[in-house]
C-alpha cells in the first residue's frame, strides 16, 4: 500500500458551467434525430439563402460575427461566444451570413431533424412574397 495520498479531486466543475441560452422549443418533431454541424463562411459571405428546418436549431458562434434573421424577429448580430436558436418548422430563416468582410465566420448548430426529411429546405421567391408581412421591419 502506498503512503502517498491520492491527488485531491478538483472542485472546478462546481463553477465550470455557464448557461448561454435556455428556452423551451415550441415543438420537437416525432422521432427526431439530432445533428450537430459546423458552418464556415469566408469574409463577407451572405450565407444560406432563405430556408427552413424541420425542427428547432441551437447554435453557437465560435469565430466572427453572424447576421441572423429569423421570421418575425429583427435581424441581429451574433458575435463569437454568443448562442442563438430558431424554432424551425414553418418559420423562415432569412439570413445567417458573415457580418464581417475582414474575418471568417464559424459557428456550430445542433438541429432536431424530422426523420426522412432534409435538414434544410430553401424557400422560393413566391413564398417569400406571400409571407412578406411576417418579416420584421428591415433597418434603413
Amino acid at each position: 500500500m502506498s503512503d502517498v495520498d491520492p491527488k485531491p479531486r478538483s472542485t472546478a466543475w462546481q463553477t465550470a458551467l455557464t448557461t448561454l441560452q435556455e428556452t423551451v422549443p415550441p415543438f420537437i418533431p416525432a422521432g427526431a434525430h439530432v445533428m450537430t454541424v459546423v458552418i464556415e463562411y469566408p469574409p463577407g459571405d451572405p450565407g444560406t439563402p432563405p430556408h427552413r428546418h424541420t425542427g428547432p436549431a441551437f447554435g453557437f458562434v465560435v469565430e466572427g460575427e453572424m447576421l441572423l434573421e429569423v421570421e418575425g424577429e429583427p435581424e441581429r448580430v451574433v458575435r463569437a461566444g454568443e448562442a442563438f436558436w430558431e424554432p424551425g418548422g414553418d418559420v423562415i430563416h432569412y439570413q445567417d451570413g458573415n457580418h464581417r468582410d475582414d474575418v471568417p465566420l464559424r459557428f456550430t448548430v445542433t438541429m432536431l431533424c424530422e426523420p426522412g426529411k432534409p435538414m434544410l429546405t430553401l424557400v422560393d421567391d413566391d413564398e417569400l412574397a406571400r409571407r412578406a408581412d411576417r418579416r420584421a421591419p428591415r433597418p434603413s
